[in-house]
């Protein structure tokens, strides 16, 4: 069966989240539709993305730039052009893409317009959009009082103080977020949040009031992809109900209708490669999740590869199909 057999009824799906954790899904998703949306968080301020927001006064991005990689349709060797990452000198360590979008920036002097011209360049199926253009910080509440501010110190100090997250915050608290985000939640046949980094690249998305709204508003079915293993300084110790829980705790959301979670036991070698990094495998307690009125998919949707864990792009995007095909 081709990839055009396989468009259906081309259901419009909007993918919530950041980081590298929505990629695999991108890549999956738009095999089976061409009307895929990514929703991406602009909180980041480490890495390469940070160095440029605080040089340049730009938006990160990196997150931005992985999506366009995962939904770009062009030769090899672009994708792995904007994937390379400098070696020495004084862009050691920096992202030729993330170069690429900050020069974007400069030609038409605004970060949607430059992800727009990216997104014709690399012919990228569907659309990728920043949540917000305004510049935004992430700060967090430990259990222990402490309030840490910035995406990229947050795991750090949970970790530093053998704490855990109480809740998160963005600043400045009336973040207007894109209109082509919230018109696009609001004819979304699924919505999907995940996977990836709760509390740093997905909640961030979800702390701007009126994304929540428009998902609240939105008919179509929402869905909830946790992550494989727990994240250290993130989510350590969470089960699966703790992870869904948590998203309600911190945001308006009302509803989830289904969560996907995988239900493969590792073994012990690729297990004893996380746990050494106190990463360990979520665990399904889904009878929780049943009081919550949420719907729990358990399945094998994961690939190995190289001892890294991942969820496998296309078997997880089929499902995601048939799901909204039922609804």
């Amino acid at each position: 069966m081709g990839v055009i057999d396989k468009l259906n009824d081309n259901p419009k799906i909007v993918v919530i989240g950041g980081g590298t954790g929505i990629s695999n899904i991108l890549r999956g998703i738009k095999k089976f539709t061409n009307n895929v949306i990514a929703i991406v968080t602009v909180a980041d301020d480490g890495g390469g993305s940070g160095v440029l927001r605080s040089e340049l006064g730009i938006l990160p991005p990196g997150d931005i730039r992985n999506c366009l990689i995962a939904l770009a349709n062009t030769e090899p060797v672009m994708k792995e052009l904007l994937k390379y990452r400098f070696k020495e000198g004084n862009l050691k360590n920096q992202n030729f893409g993330n170069l690429f979008i900050a020069a974007m920036i400069g030609i038409t002097n605004s970060f949607e317009e430059a992800i727009k011209k990216v997104s014709e360049v690399l012919a990228i199926t569907g659309k990728v959009l920043p949540v917000t253009t305004e510049s935004v910080v992430l700060k967090a509440e430990l259990l222990n009082g402490i309030i840490v501010e910035g995406e990229s110190k947050i795991p750090n100090e949970v970790i530093k103080y053998n704490t855990k997250i109480k809740k998160i915050f963005i600043t400045p608290d009336n973040v207007k977020p894109l209109d082509d985000c919230i018109a696009e939640i609001l004819d979304a046949d699924a919505i999907i949040l995940g996977p990836g980094s709760l509390y740093t690249s997905i909640l961030p998305n979800l702390k701007i009031c009126s994304i929540c709204d428009a998902i609240n508003i939105n008919k179509g079915v929402k869905i909830y992809i946790s992550n494989i293993m727990t994240q250290p300084g993130e989510t350590d110790d969470y089960t699966l109900y703790d992870h869904v829980i948590s998203i309600f705790k911190n945001t308006n959301i009302l509803n989830i209708d289904y969560v996907i979670a995988n239900n493969k036991t590792l073994n012990n070698y690729v297990l004893e490669k996380y746990n050494c990094k106190n990463s360990k495998q979520v665990i399904c307690d889904d009878d929780k999740l049943c009081e919550i009125n949420t719907k729990v998919i358990k399945k094998n949707l994961i690939k190995i590869k190289n001892n890294f864990i991942r969820h496998d792009g296309e078997k997880l995007s089929k499902l995601i199909i048939d799901i909204v095909n039922i609804n």
